[in-house]
């Protein structure tokens, strides 16, 4: 909030001269050059640079924290001209954001993308407010040709004859345009560029994707992705999120495509060449990131919402048959958010579109959200209950973002939190609410349990965090923002009560729509309770003399919301409340959790200095069924419990974002109650004690042994949830050793899972019957099990594959259980070439992602090499999935440092192709260092973060990995020898 504000205050209007008047800033020289000369031309370069010079260093003397750029001397990205008329002048203009003295009111903007030649010319015409007098306006432009830029006032007359100067500073992505005469405070003017460029070769800005037909023909689109800093590529703009505005698009196509914007057509006209020209319809006032266009030649599905608004699920041609899962589930969630929140969506239209070439999982596009195949398009024949969750998931959340982020959006991508975080919470309550079958509410714990993975490392971050370069912001697009944030908003909900955090996010969203939040905002939403006359009467009724009609009277004390949650979003990591029993009472400590530093090194209590959070504990015991609360706000507390309890369990259902310790015999207790009478426990419960106990081992505060036998009751265990959590992680310690050379102890531990979960095993059928739940149990069980060579399992998926390649792929194999088939059947040569085909001609990217995890259990180091080489050359294996391959890779213990070492020949390109700071890059660090668990490893890492020093320093992922791999050379230092000596036991 303080970094903000001293930002805002800091942006001043250019000292102005007009250069149409005699004024006393100005020499009279001047006012006589322009007399003589009506057009630019050389004779008048003296006179600008003089003009041009008052202004930069009037500008440039309010910002001495950094040094103006010349627009001349940095170098040019490609497309990108450099200083249009200007000579060698000096940019206006120092910081990274933009001046606050313009405002946009609304674009015209128009758009020729040429497919053939790969290109696309425009124009754009800007309503702009002009808040104090000035000659300059700065905005925002990153490989755009301009060729010509214009002022005129609100009656269209020109303030000058001629083509104003356009001054480029590409290392900031900004152009500053000069008038001649003084834009007026309190007057509107419009500024009117024409510009081209090349269609993008990427995932960013308006780019090119290319599908192939059955028969082979390849067909060519553009698209557009802007989030976070992109739009600007496709058009000068004000790009950053406060800069609101309205659209109205026009496009210029060929008949034999289509084009989609955020707003509907509202007329097509004939124009020049037999092109079509659509005009869509005004949008609403919104920011520049979520402005989107889309020309191709796809087919839609459409139905219409209980409310009336159109829904539209586009894809290629031959893939319109796997939309309409989407289009029933999309239908449904904006009927359930439109309830949710009161407020009806404001658009008359919503297009979700699949993009064959896309970096991310979907984006939240107004009226236009735009996909990943895999997150759209549902094919009953090929796609697994998985996929139908994660379609069912990723629409929940792009249209929840319709509200949360499009309607309300963060000021500022410091809270890009408020984004995120929402959306991916309000994916479990849309998909809970409209799919109960699905069972959403198995999933939370995982979103949660990845970000205290995440969290609990030095390198983590807050919520709430500073980011001013694009490379930075897309750094905040993360575990912290979506998994965290998520985790944080379930805490809260639970704390307040469903009904008073649903009336205060309503609030919140009425309160700020078509306007820009903060953190402070929402807890301010939070803390009141308005009622619906209130809402009606337009009202917002923050008042302090309303606190005692709060619902959360908490502990017979008002509740501070803003300090408690200033505790969760503003300081990183998270706590660790260690409980110890002592008569009655219940004593309790926190710390800050961290899996890489212990109690007993010399950093540990640097690391904990200044952090305290307000922990809203829960807990229960054996004496009742309630759900106990307390609010701890000290580093040490006690909760009187009585003499008559004979256990306690902290964190009910995981609802508190928090790791608990039982000290003094506590673990011991929990493992005899799992043992005795494990029902006693809900089933998140019981997941939660299995997932902290492997923390705490890995965090060192418990030896091996203990988890290990604190899961020995999962043989009674019959809800899959904590089953699976118990198998994920004998999973996980089991691919960690495989990549060591520590063979008798990998045989052990292979054999001890598959003598452990024998049973369960053998219940497995290779179908898709079963309840979601099932299914899922039934994916992991046998994927593991033939990972395993457990020979039952390899024997069912090897006649499965043959009889699935006699058949020329046209059987069907049980979507479940398909890609643990496809993985067997790629260990030959001859399944792995039929399967590479099969990948080849696939028209289902669910089918496509299954056979290509398949292509990557290979233990041929060639083929993974080929794999690898096809995923960077782009063609056979789309650049998109490149990251994907590069972990999958890694992940077998024959490609791991295979695919580390292709990272590091490969690196400048994959930067190229994915962006620095994109979460494609953070996934590929982290990735393929993520199983490195030895000192010699962690040494090459760090000696090629260093020999790419300058790229690595702005990066977190290269400290996130550096973390990881100390965490798990401490991990086989600590229990190496404790696992091989329990494993010993157990095998007697």
């Amino acid at each position: 909030q303080e970094f903000n504000t001293h930002i805002r205050r800091s942006f001043t209007a250019p000292h102005v001269c007009d250069l149409t008047k005699f004024n006393t800033s100005c020499q009279p020289v001047t006012r006589l050059a322009l007399k003589k000369k009506k057009n630019i031309s050389s004779t008048m370069v003296p006179v600008r640079i003089l003009v041009l010079s008052l202004f930069h260093m009037s500008l440039a003397g309010s910002q001495p924290t950094q040094r103006s750029q010349q627009a001349s001397s940095p170098p040019h990205p490609a497309g990108e001209q450099s200083s249009l008329g200007t000579g060698n002048l000096s940019f206006p203009w120092s910081r990274l954001r933009l001046p606050r003295y313009i405002i946009p009111l609304h674009y015209h903007l128009f758009l020729h993308p040429n497919l053939t030649s790969l290109s696309f010319t425009g124009s754009v015409k800007i309503q702009i407010d002009v808040q104090n007098n000035t000659n300059w306006v700065v905005l925002h432009s990153k490989g755009l040709q301009i060729s010509k830029a214009t002022i005129v006032d609100q009656n269209h007359a020109h303030l000058s004859d001629q083509v104003l100067p356009v001054l480029h500073n590409p290392s900031h992505e900004q152009i500053g345009i000069f008038s001649p005469r003084v834009l007026s405070s309190g007057q509107k003017y419009f500024l009117y560029i024409e510009f081209g460029a090349e269609l993008a070769d990427g995932f960013y800005g308006f780019y090119r994707s290319h599908y192939r037909t059955s028969a082979g023909e390849t067909r060519i689109l553009a698209s557009t992705h802007f989030e976070p800093t992109s739009a600007r590529m496709a058009f000068p703009c004000f790009d950053e999120p406060s800069f609101k505005a309205k659209f109205s698009v026009r496009i210029r196509r060929s008949p034999e495509f289509i084009s989609l914007s955020n707003m509907p057509v509202v007329k097509t006209v004939d124009v020049s060449d037999g092109l079509l020209e659509d005009q869509f319809d005004a949008s609403v006032k919104m920011s520049t990131y979520l402005v989107a266009f889309v020309i191709c030649d796809f087919k839609s599905v459409t139905a219409t919402t209980s409310s009336g608004v159109q829904v539209s699920i586009y894809a290629a041609p031959e893939k319109w048959l796997q939309t309409s899962y989407a289009l029933e589930v999309a239908v449904k969630m904006l009927d359930f958010y439109e309830e949710y929140f009161n407020i009806r969506y404001p658009l008359p239209k919503q297009d979700l579109i699949a993009i064959p070439d896309f970096q991310s999982g979907a984006m939240e596009n107004w009226g236009l959200t735009t996909y990943r195949e895999t997150s759209l398009l549902f094919d009953p024949l090929t796609s697994s209950i998985s996929d139908k969750l994660w379609v069912t998931m990723v629409i929940g959340h792009e249209l929840a973002h319709q509200w949360f982020g499009n309607l309300v959006t963060m000021e500022w991508w410091n809270d890009i939190w408020l984004n995120e975080g929402f959306a991916r919470y309000m994916e479990y309550i849309s998909v809970e609410a409209t799919y109960p079958d699905l069972k959403v509410e198995e999933y939370l714990l995982h979103t949660c349990f990845s970000a205290v993975g995440h969290d609990s490392l030095n390198s983590s971050r807050p919520i709430s965090s500073p980011a001013e370069n694009p490379t930075q912001i897309k750094q905040m697009f993360d575990s912290v923002s979506y998994d965290k944030g998520a985790c944080v908003l379930h805490m809260l909900r639970h704390f307040l009560t469903d009904d008073v955090f649903q009336r205060g996010i309503v609030r919140y969203l009425r309160k700020y729509s078509y306007r820009n939040a903060h953190n402070q905002d929402l807890w301010d939403s939070l803390a009141v309770t308005c009622s619906e006359e209130d809402f009606i009467s337009g009202k917002h009724c923050y008042s302090r003399s309303q606190a005692f009609k709060n619902a959360y009277l908490f502990a017979g004390e008002h509740l501070d919301l803003t300090a408690m949650m200033n505790t969760w979003t503003l300081q990183k990591g998270l706590p660790l409340v260690t409980v110890t029993r002592k008569g009655p009472r219940l004593l309790l400590r926190q710390d800050r959790f961290l899996r890489t530093v212990l109690p007993s090194d010399t950093l540990w209590s640097t690391l904990q200095q200044g952090f305290l959070w307000h922990i809203p504990l829960t807990y229960q015991t054996d004496a009742s069924n309630t759900i106990h609360r307390h609010l701890m706000t000290t580093h040490t507390d006690s909760i009187h419990i009585g003499e008559e309890v004979s256990w306690v369990k902290v964190n009910t259902d995981m609802t508190g974002y928090y790791v608990v310790h039982y000290e003094d015999g506590g673990w011991d207790e929990m493992a005899k109650l799992l043992r005795k009478n494990h029902t006693a426990l809900s089933y998140k419960d019981r997941t939660h004690l299995i997932h902290n106990v492997f923390q705490l081992v890995t965090a060192g505060y418990l030896p091996i042994n203990q988890g290990l036998d604190l899961i020995g009751y999962l043989q009674l265990e019959t809800h899959n949830v904590p089953l699976l959590e118990g198998l994920g992680y004998l999973e996980a310690f089991y691919r960690m050793i495989e990549k060591r050379n520590e063979f008798d102890l990998r045989s052990s531990l292979g054999m001890y899972i598959l003598r452990f979960f024998r049973t369960v095993i053998d219940q497995q059928t290779w179908s898709d019957r079963g309840s979601v739940s099932e299914r899922r149990l039934r994916s992991e069980v046998l994927s593991l099990a033939c990972h395993l060579d457990d020979p039952p399992c390899l024997k069912k998926a090897h006649q499965s594959f043959k009889d699935w390649l006699q058949s020329n792929g046209t059987l069907n194999l049980p979507t479940d259980v398909a890609e643990t088939v496809f993985a067997v059947g790629a260990r030959d040569d001859h399944g792995w070439a039929s399967l590479l085909h099969t990948y080849n001609i696939s028209l289902s990217a669910a089918q496509k992602s299954k056979i290509l995890f398949a292509l990557t259990c290979s233990r041929d180091t060639n083929k993974l090499h080929r794999l690898l080489e096809l995923g960077l050359e782009g063609k056979v294996i789309r650049s998109q999935d490149l990251s994907t391959l590069i972990l999958m890779v890694a992940r077998n213990p024959r490609g791991h440092h295979l695919a580390w070492d292709f990272v590091k020949k490969n690196w400048d390109t994959l930067v190229q192709k994915f962006q620095l700071g994109s979460f494609c890059i953070r996934n590929i660090i982290i990735g393929t260092t993520g199983q490195f668990s030895s000192p010699e490893d962690l040494t090459e890492v760090q000696l090629f973060f260093e020999s790419i020093k300058e790229q690595a320093s702005q990066l977190r992922a290269t400290q996130v990995a550096l973390d990881n791999v100390q965490k798990n050379v401490r991990w086989f230092e600590r229990n190496l020898e404790n696992l091989r000596n329990w494993l010993g036991k157990q095998m007697k």
